[in-house]
């Protein structure tokens, strides 16, 4: 029998924000007893009060990781034990995909139907697949002569800083936990000012699930207070960040000036998609940037805001691509129809506006959207936004927005179409459309980013790394890839006489 649908504005009403910090596997208030307010972007309304972490807190849930550690209560158990608390943890995200939905939904903005179907299942996905990983990893002996025998192994690096940012709170957390801890790594993460509560809840779900108190801590707190003590401290041995190039610039310098942990950053980017005009299902390619530049309303870092275009079919694609936007207008997160949500806060907001009167003072044609929406919600909307005759040279197509808007670049060959893609700052993600085979492959290879999609876009999962070359960072997340950031390699040589 089918179950009514959920009312979700009367859970909302009902829910109980709890804010505080999670150390040595308990709740606990900021040492300082600070709280900042957690708004909802959907209304502008207060949730709750979140523990303003700051340095003495961050001491404390370090030195609850480093016992942690030091002692093996977690990185001595048999990989056989810790997979199966990881796959006790990745249950118990599931068990409760109502509450972390919402949870989500109410912080960042995102719509309801999608933090059911994309980001709980995917961040118990991810931390199911990691345990499956934890005892199938092998170590090696090296090809060495008859008198010596040379061991290789991985050993885990210790207390892990974990930073991520606000528009995929779980799932971030989560590529980054769930290597880490099948590592076995204790960590501290400091979630997003602007959406802590999951990962807070995602702390308590961890100690239900047997893994022991002090392996995984959560700090809410600005990035200025809990993300630099976080990155500056003397016993965190690695950070795996997730946010701006600017901060991870900062996250760099933060290692250079303690310890020499080893960063990981995965930043910005400015994903170019390109469109040949040999493909002959135009309209499969525009539904395709429409929803892949407007899910999360833009606030993906792969985002395919820049849109190549041959100059041929150009004008019969842009048609296409505003006739989508209407299907993705901004409506309550709340609803489970809602395709498109509100951004994260009023600063991104004014952000995301001041770019599109950037793009229409460069001269840029705004063909659809470039406006604020929802007014009277008092949350945080913007309509989706495509502008045309952009050039590679314009601030909408060299900075990252960070929000519903793409610019349409035309070109005439191939070779400038490569070399558009690749004058960029990041090299994240990119797309080729061709049915031409060698063109595929020939401008597959030349693009200078870390994913390449081919007729299509979006499409992997947790088997296949991401990350970007350039200042789109370092280091991969997902994959078998991601246990190289979280272990360290032992060389153990031995004189067989």
């Amino acid at each position: 029998m089918a179950h009514p649908p959920i009312d979700w504005h009367a859970r909302a009403r009902e829910i109980r924000v709890d804010g505080r910090a999670v150390i040595e596997g308990e709740r606990r208030d900021a040492l300082n007893g600070e709280t900042f307010a957690c708004i909802s972007p959907i209304n502008g309304q207060s949730l709750g009060e979140i523990a303003r972490g700051r340095q003495p807190d961050i001491d404390a849930a370090v030195a609850s990781a480093r016992a942690a550690f030091d002692d093996g209560r977690w990185a001595h158990k048999p990989p056989a034990v810790r997979k199966r608390l990881l796959q006790r943890f990745a249950e118990k995200i599931l068990a409760a995909k109502d509450e972390l939905a919402l949870l989500e939904t109410l912080d960042m903005g995102k719509p309801i139907q999608y933090a059911l179907s994309v980001d709980v299942p995917s961040t118990a996905r991810c931390i199911q697949w990691y345990a499956e990983a934890t005892d199938k990893i092998y170590d090696e002996i090296a090809p060495t002569p008859r008198s010596a025998l040379a061991l290789i192994t991985r050993e885990p690096v210790g207390v892990v800083g974990v930073v991520v940012p606000w528009n995929y709170p779980m799932i971030m957390a989560a590529w980054k936990l769930g290597p880490a801890l099948a590592a076995g790594n204790s960590v501290v993460l400091k979630p997003s000012e602007k959406s802590p509560l999951t990962a807070l809840r995602l702390a308590e779900l961890a100690v239900e699930a047997g893994i022991p108190p002090g392996v995984f801590n959560v700090v809410p707190g600005y990035g200025h207070e809990a993300g630099e003590a976080l990155a500056l401290h003397m016993q965190v041995d690695a950070i795996g960040f997730t946010g701006s190039t600017r901060t991870g610039r900062r996250m760099l310098e933060y290692a250079g000036r303690s310890n020499l942990k080893r960063v990981f950053n995965e930043l910005g980017g400015k994903s170019a998609f390109v469109v040949f005009d040999d493909f002959s299902d135009i309209d499969r390619a525009a539904a395709t940037v429409a929803g892949s530049m407007f899910f999360n309303q833009g606030e993906s870092c792969n985002a395919p805001s820049r849109v190549l275009v041959h100059e041929r079919v150009a004008d019969a694609f842009v048609e296409r691509v505003v006739a989508q936007a209407p299907k993705y207008q901004p409506a309550d997160p709340l609803d489970a129809t809602t395709v498109m949500g509100a951004l994260v806060d009023d600063t991104q907001l004014r952000t995301v506006l001041g770019y599109i009167d950037a793009g229409q003072a460069e001269g840029a044609r705004c063909a659809a959207g470039g406006r604020q929406a929802r007014t009277a919600s008092g949350g945080y909307y913007v309509e989706p936004t495509v502008f045309d005759g952009v050039t590679n040279q314009m601030k909408i197509a060299r900075e990252e927005i960070f929000g519903p808007v793409m610019g349409v670049i035309r070109f005439r060959t191939e070779d400038e179409a490569i070399a558009i893609a690749n004058d960029s700052s990041y090299g994240l993600q990119a797309s080729v459309w061709s049915e031409n085979i060698n063109r595929a492959h020939r401008v597959a290879r030349a693009l200078r980013a870390g994913t390449v999609h081919v007729n299509q876009y979006d499409e992997d999962d947790i088997t296949v790394p991401f990350g970007g070359y350039k200042q789109s960072g370092n280091g991969r997340d997902k994959s078998l890839h991601a246990f190289d950031k979280y272990t360290e390699l032992k060389t153990t040589w031995l004189r067989i006489d």
